[in-house]
Order: structure tokens, then C-alpha cells, then sequence
């Protein structure tokens, strides 16, 4: 019987403000590969109770109405009339946009050089269908939930903002059930707090969490500090960047603590993040390993990384494979440079609303997400090494 763990995982809704900040600034960025896919683009956000700001630095050929994509993109969450305190349609929208830096702009050009300096993890575990870790992808579907009721059921008590958190306990590396819950849904006036409590358990968290990882011992908390009425810009302020956690693995594994909303893939803190996300879920799709992190960093204006590091989470190998034969692996499959990623992943597209909200991974619409290099990955570990899986 293996060691008992817990590890925690939090998600938030579409609504919440700092998701809204990261998805305004992803639909600026889409708008302007739309037009033009060679646009530089890194837009930043800040929203508050009658505010928002647009920060950042565009090179790009579009000309386009940023406001309108502003207001477009919040009424769409839900912020669309006065009862949230918040409304797309007459909140004060402040654009202060500028031309890239030619200093940045000199070292990225044409996508050989890296935008910026930093470290980047992907991480992959079968631990999931989506290969991502337990706590994270529940704590997801929860959010998911919530976001698909309030917009599809007609469920007229929930608001746009809201939070779930996910405990799962291991049994070794094994999950062996979820040990508790927390949900926090804003929420109408009409409405109490244990009619609440009943629809979140029931229609929510027991729609979407197995039910054999859910047992007598499993505590849920929902709404914990009572009424939850007001939130949004209103109840706090939203910056983009600020859920990179939310975002990426909920705290498993590494993270380099670059955000991804609001950058075009000449910016390596999403363009290699991505990239070594797809090499990691393919490593494990492939039966190699059971989990694998895989670390790269990048000098500005560089082609090539300054190092690839490689972390199986196990001590020893079978039949000598070695974290050297995997990184010799990813080295020749894979073109590591900043244009060989976005020309491998088709980056410089309108794709990146479709990221912003409930992770960046495990979508299977996303080009990241695809195990379409499976075959090649066993091929070249039969051929090369002979082998195609580890004890």
C-alpha cells in the first residue's frame, strides 16, 4: 500500500475578474492575427469596479476598433446589464496601446529569435484521460459546470463569477478519492444559502466528479462565507496574468512564472510552454513513462534554448534508458527554436480565446493537445534504443 498524499487544485469561472482581464486581452490578440498574422501583440488588462484599462505594446498592420472587442468580450461572459454592478456596455474603457520596442522588435524578427528570456514546463501524467492531474482537471469540470448551467439551463440565480477548489487524495501515485470540495457561485438575491448547497452537490459537482471517488468522508463546502452577491470587477479588481496556476497544472510540477494571456507566440513564456506541454503529453500518451516534466529556457533574441532539462519522477530506468536518451529524443524529433515551434503548432492564428478560460491544457480543439507524434515517439525508441516502454 503506497503513501497517502493530498494535493489541492483551484479553478475559477469566466466571470471571475482576473479571467476576465486574461480573455479581453486574448481577444485583442486574436483580433489582431486575424487581420494581420505577423502582429507582435502584448496587451495587458486591468478591470475594476467602472474601469477598464488597456496596457501593452502592438506591432501589426490591423487597425481595429479596440474598444468594440472590449465591450463585445465582456458582454459576452455576462457582464451585459446594471444587475452585476458591471456592464459592457457603459463601463469606461481607457486604451493605452504603443508600438512595440525596436529593441524587441530587432531581436524577433521573422520569429528566429526568442521574445523574451525565461523557463517553461510541460507536464503530463496518465493519471486522467486528458493527462492532466486530478485535482486541477476536477476542479475544472466544476467551473465548466457552473459556466454551462448559468448559460445553456437557464439557471436564473447564478452570476457570472465564482471559484472551485479540489482536494484529492493519493493513494502512492494513485487516485483514490476526492477528500474535499469548496465552490463559491455568486449569486441573485433569491436564493438561500442551503437551496444553494443542494443544487451545487446535486447538479453541479455530482454531474461532473466520479462517483467512486466521492464517499461519506467527503467534505463539501459551498459558499463558505455565506452570500455571495457581490462580485466581478465590483468586488475585486481583475488583472490579466494573475490565475498562471489556474492556468497551467494547479501546482503540480513546475511553473516558470511567465503568464500566457495577452502574447503572441513570439513570446516563448507561451509559445514553449505550449510546445513542451504537446512534447510531454505525447511522451506519455505513447506508454513511455506514467508522468514527465519538461523544463527549457530561452535567451532574448536566441534561436536556440539555453537548456532542456528532463524530470520522469522515478529513480532508476529499465533496460538503461537514461533522461538523456529522452532529451536526446526531443532534441532530434523536434525543432526547439521560437519559429520552429509556432510553424510546428501553427500559432499565428485567432485561436487564443479558446485557451483563456478552465486551463490552457487538456482541450482537445487546441494544436498543443494532439498525440499525433505517438507513433513517431515509439518508432524512434524501437529503432534507436529498442524499447517502447519503461518497468
Amino acid at each position: 500500500m503506497g503513501k497517502k498524499k493530498y494535493i489541492t487544485s483551484e479553478s475559477v469561472t469566466e466571470g471571475h475578474p482576473d479571467k476576465l482581464a486574461d480573455l479581453i486581452s486574448d481577444a485583442i490578440l486574436d483580433e489582431y492575427l486575424r487581420y494581420d498574422k505577423n502582429s507582435h501583440v502584448a496587451c495587458e488588462v486591468a478591470v475594476t469596479y467602472d474601469l477598464v484599462v488597456i496596457m501593452g505594446e502592438i506591432k501589426s498592420n490591423a487597425h481595429l476598433n479596440v474598444e468594440s472587442i472590449v465591450r463585445k468580450t465582456i458582454c459576452e461572459v455576462g457582464y451585459d446589464n446594471n444587475e452585476c454592478g458591471f456592464n459592457g456596455n457603459n463601463v469606461e474603457i481607457l486604451v493605452k496601446l504603443h508600438q512595440q520596442s525596436t529593441n524587441i522588435d530587432d531581436g524577433v524578427k521573422d520569429d528566429e529569435g526568442a521574445g523574451d528570456q525565461g523557463m517553461m514546463f510541460g507536464y503530463a501524467t496518465d493519471e486522467t484521460d486528458e493527462f492532466l492531474p486530478a485535482p486541477i482537471y476536477f476542479a475544472h469540470l466544476i467551473t465548466k459546470r457552473l459556466s454551462y448551467l448559468r448559460k445553456n439551463e437557464h439557471v436564473d440565480f447564478i452570476l457570472p463569477d465564482g471559484k472551485s477548489q479540489v482536494t484529492v487524495e493519493y493513494e502512492g501515485c494513485k487516485v483514490k478519492r476526492v477528500d474535499n470540495i469548496v465552490v463559491s457561485i455568486q449569486h441573485k438575491k433569491n436564493i438561500c444559502r442551503e437551496e444553494l448547497e443542494k443544487f451545487v452537490i446535486k447538479e453541479v459537482i455530482q454531474k461532473v466528479i466520479p462517483e467512486k471517488l466521492l464517499d461519506k468522508n467527503t467534505i463539501y463546502r459551498i459558499n463558505p462565507t455565506g452570500k455571495f452577491e457581490i462580485g466581478g470587477p465590483v468586488a475585486d479588481t481583475g488583472l490579466t496574468g494573475r490565475k498562471i496556476i489556474v492556468d497551467t497544472y494547479g501546482g503540480v510540477g513546475h511553473h516558470g512564472g511567465g503568464a500566457f494571456s495577452g502574447k503572441d507566440p513570439s513570446k516563448v513564456d507561451r509559445s514553449a510552454a505550449y510546445m513542451m506541454r504537446y512534447i510531454a503529453k505525447n511522451i506519455v500518451a505513447s506508454g513511455l513513462i506514467p508522468k514527465v516534466e519538461i523544463g527549457i529556457s530561452y535567451a532574448i533574441g536566441e534561436k536556440n534554448p539555453t537548456s532542456l532539462t528532463i524530470n520522469t519522477f522515478r529513480k532508476k530506468f529499465s533496460n538503461n534508458l537514461s533522461c538523456e536518451d529522452i532529451k536526446l529524443m526531443i532534441c532530434k524529433l523536434f525543432d526547439l527554436s521560437p519559429k520552429g515551434i509556432i510553424n510546428f503548432l501553427d500559432l499565428r492564428n485567432p485561436i487564443y480565446m479558446n485557451s483563456t478560460n478552465y486551463g490552457h491544457f487538456g482541450k482537445t480543439i487546441l494544436p498543443w493537445e494532439k498525440t499525433d507524434m505517438v507513433i513517431e515517439i515509439k518508432k524512434y525508441l524501437s529503432t534507436n534504443l529498442d524499447l517502447i516502454s519503461l518497468e
